[in-house]
């Protein structure tokens, strides 16, 4: 008498005969199992139970003929991996991974920001300042160019000769403004020294 030698798909999944389970809730549950460790290592954990189950929902679907473990171990992983992928593209779009919980950073409020406030209101004063100590011409350029007039306007209105000379009126009175102001326009924190 003859003893066979065990086949290795027998050998493998000792509880079948050539390797196919007798009962194919019990190969879907130790399929979920892997799955869902699986998933779980590369994916948050609520997730990866809703992706096993998407991937046993389409096996019984689409690939009930198959019925052994070497069979549907490959496939229900390469459709894990591509369930998975398809999850993080739809988070990307979503900006799930940049989410931000609103309880630990607050959206910004309508009100300006007081700090904002004070420096331009500050500024202000610098410029009301300089403006001030200007000649008379200057102050009248500066309040007609606040007012909205056009340069053509301007010149109508301080009886200039061209419109060049107001365009040389306003770059001297500019830099005129500038000295007055420290050199530069911006702000301490705009220039970026302390």
């Amino acid at each position: 008498m003859e003893t066979q030698a065990p086949t290795p798909s027998a050998v493998t999944n000792p509880s079948g005969v050539d390797g196919i389970l007798p009962d194919r809730a019990a190969l879907l549950a130790r399929l979920r199992e892997r799955m869902v460790a699986f998933a779980a290592s590369r994916l948050a954990g609520a997730h990866a139970e809703d992706l096993a189950q998407e991937v046993l929902v389409l096996i019984h679907e689409k690939y009930g003929h198959l019925d052994r473990i070497e069979d549907l171990l490959p496939l229900s992983f390469q459709i894990l991996r591509f369930k998975l992928a398809a999850h993080r593209r739809k988070a990307a779009r979503r900006g799930e991974f940049d989410a931000v919980d609103v309880d630990a950073f607050p959206p910004a409020s309508e009100d300006p920001d007081p700090a904002a406030v004070l420096e331009r209101k500050e500024l202000l004063a610098k410029l009301m300042g300089g403006i001030s100590r200007m000649g008379e011409r200057c102050r009248d350029l500066f309040r007609l160019k606040l007012q909205g007039r056009s340069f053509p306007e301007i010149q109508a209105l301080l009886g200039a000769a061209s419109l060049n000379t107001v365009y040389t009126w306003d770059h001297r009175c500019r830099k005129q403004l500038l000295e007055s102001l420290g050199g530069h326009w911006a702000g301490p924190s705009e220039r970026g020294t302390p």
